[in-house]
Parts: C-alpha cells; structure tokens; sequence
C-alpha cells in the first residue's frame, strides 16, 4: 500500500485540492483508494459526497476522532487530507505511517512564515527520511516574482519543490461536481495535467 499525507498548518493554502485531485489520479489509474479526512470540517468528504457513482470509485474515512495515528485497511493507495492543527506527536506518527508527506505553499509572506516553522517541527521526525517531503507551490506561476521568493525561502530547507499549480478556476468548477481534472473529460485540462506530472513522478520514486 501506498500511503501520502498532505499537510501544512496554514489553513487556505490548497490541503484539500491536493488531496483529492490525488485521489481522482489514482482512482482513475484503477487503483482501490481510501481517501482519509482528519479534518473535522470534513471538506474532502463533502466533497466524496457530490461525487457521481459512474466515476472511478473512492472510499471515504474519517480518522479525526482517532486517538492514535493508524491508516484505513483494504486500499492500496491512501491519502489523508491532515488538518491545519494537526501537530505533536500525532503528526510524528502519521509522519513515520505514510510513504510520501506532501507540503501545498501559496507564496505568501504568512504562508512561508508558518512552513517555516512547520518544516523546522519536522527536522526530527525525518532523519534520514527527507526524501519523503516534497513542496508543491499552489496558484503561482514558476515565471513570476513570486515564484522565485518562493524558491529563495526553500533553499534553506531539504525539501524540494516538486511542481507548480497555476491559479485557475478548473479546481473549483471540478471539486463543485465531485469530480477532479483526473476525471473525463480530460481534454479540457490539458495544461493542469502537465503541471501534475513531476508530483506524479515523484511519489512513484
């Protein structure tokens, strides 16, 4: 089983929009997913709820009233939309559970700000592991001055940026029919697709 964690503690920055385009790839490439919502908002599982049953299938679990960190059984594929509280030794264990953890940044000053520190609360659980942690820049252009203050504020971390997502409404108009870019049709999501294939790479590593 495969198991990626997308997690930041700023709240806004992309979390859910990973998680479930996430799930929407690998459900569409005929794996059996579970998507994980530790979140009590529950926003990827509203989301599961608006989602057409002639669609690749996914399974939803709720795993914020666990009292200790474990993974849903039965998928071979697992992604769990974490919370913006989620810290301490909870997040060390799901930490330590998972095969890839995956950090959405919108650059802005209190975005990076609270990576920063996120990154840094995470030094320890990832000793010799830093290979599990990759950024994924969210609604910026890799060609604007906002990326290159992203890239410069990175450079002080072991932790790659992976990828790109531009700012586009696509995400929004497909979360809001339970549906991902991953989803027919796809022809309309052409330059999304492309921007999703370095992060895709990267967890088959």
């Amino acid at each position: 089983m495969t198991a990626v964690m997308v997690c930041n503690p700023k709240g806004g920055c992309g979390k859910t929009t990973l998680a479930t385009s996430l799930a929407g790839w690998a459900a569409n490439q005929g794996r059996s997913v579970t998507l994980c919502d530790l979140d009590r908002q529950q926003s990827s599982l509203r989301w599961m709820s608006f989602r057409d049953e002639t669609l690749p299938a996914i399974s939803g679990f709720y795993g914020g009233g666990q009292i200790m960190a474990s993974l849903p059984k039965g998928a071979d594929f697992t992604v769990i939309d974490a919370p913006a509280g989620l810290q301490g030794y909870k997040l060390s264990d799901y930490v330590r559970l998972v095969d890839r953890v995956i950090i959405p940044v919108v650059p802005s000053v209190f975005d990076m700000a609270a990576t920063e520190d996120f990154l840094n609360s995470l030094r320890n659980d990832l000793r010799g592991q830093r290979h599990k942690v990759g950024i994924v820049a969210m609604r910026v252009d890799p060609r604007t001055r906002a990326a290159a203050m992203l890239e410069e504020f990175l450079q002080h971390f072991d932790a790659p940026i992976v990828t790109y997502i531009r700012p586009t409404s696509n995400y929004v108009n497909a979360a809001a029919a339970g549906r991902t870019i991953f989803d027919p049709p796809k022809s309309k999501h052409k330059l999304d697709l492309a921007q999703w294939q370095p992060l895709l790479d990267w967890l088959k590593k």
